[in-house]
């Protein structure tokens, strides 16, 4: 039985994958902030299915007592994905640093922290597979979220380079860039629908995507491409339009 630590479980992607990968027969480790709420998803998956579920509480901002949470684990996972992300206001980034570093930290720093710790364990023992959930907001700053996007291109770099880094160790980096996905962090928005993806829809992509050893996974097919043109925009161009 495969035992996978979901970091960032509380959100709605996060509790999708948690249901997805308990109805295979994994073992789940749940780890966020929220405890009630990881405490009502890990009884309802032990009431849909047979699976050995756990709950920690875990904050990205607290990279001090990381080493601490991941150590104290039941069990050692044999698979990590992590969730953890932070929109922010952008107006608010704009006008202080302490919002920004928030944003900076939430998306990037503490992920970094973790997934290291993660890393260095897989490493040592020569197999398992690390999943960082990332943006294609990360794939060129934009103006209406330079600070998020900002975060997830340091993320997109870290998880490429981290890949490079673990291949020779027989360890698997998957880099995922959701897209537009109907959660709570874009509720209100006027969503594009073939272009709009549902947690229940990421979180079977992305286990399609660890049997196919996918190192780079749009949701949606349309995002690679629209994001490949994005990227082959001249600056000259690119700084008129209002994407």
């Amino acid at each position: 039985m495969e035992r996978i630590l979901i970091i960032g479980a509380t959100s709605d992607m996060g509790q999708a994958f948690a249901q997805a990968c308990a109805l295979q027969g994994s073992s789940i480790m749940l780890a966020a902030r929220n405890g009630a709420v990881l405490d009502r998803m890990a009884k309802d998956l032990r009431a849909r299915t047979e699976v050995a579920v756990s709950t920690h509480a875990f904050n990205a901002l607290d990279m001090e007592q990381h080493e601490v949470f991941y150590q104290g684990l039941p069990e050692r996972p044999d698979g990590v994905i992590c969730f953890v992300g932070l929109l922010g206001d952008a107006a608010a980034c704009q006008q202080s640093f302490e919002a920004a570093r928030r944003v900076l930290d939430t998306n990037l720093t503490g992920v970094v922290s973790i997934l290291d710790l993660v890393a260095n364990e897989f490493e040592n023992r020569g197999r398992g597979w690390i999943v960082g959930v990332s943006s294609v907001a990360g794939d060129r700053g934009r103006a209406p979220r330079y600070h998020y996007g900002c975060a997830k291109a340091g993320l997109n770099a870290y998880l490429s380079g981290l890949r490079q880094r673990l291949f020779k160790s027989g360890v698997f980096v998957m880099n995922v860039k959701p897209g537009y996905c109907r959660t709570k962090m874009v509720a209100g928005w006027d969503l594009p629908t073939p272009m709009t993806s549902e947690p229940d829809e990421v979180a079977r992509v992305i286990l399609q995507g660890l049997h196919r050893k996918q190192e780079t996974l749009y949701v949606r097919w349309m995002w690679r491409w629209i994001m490949w043109l994005i990227r082959v925009l001249p600056e000259c161009i690119f700084k008129r339009l209002k994407i």
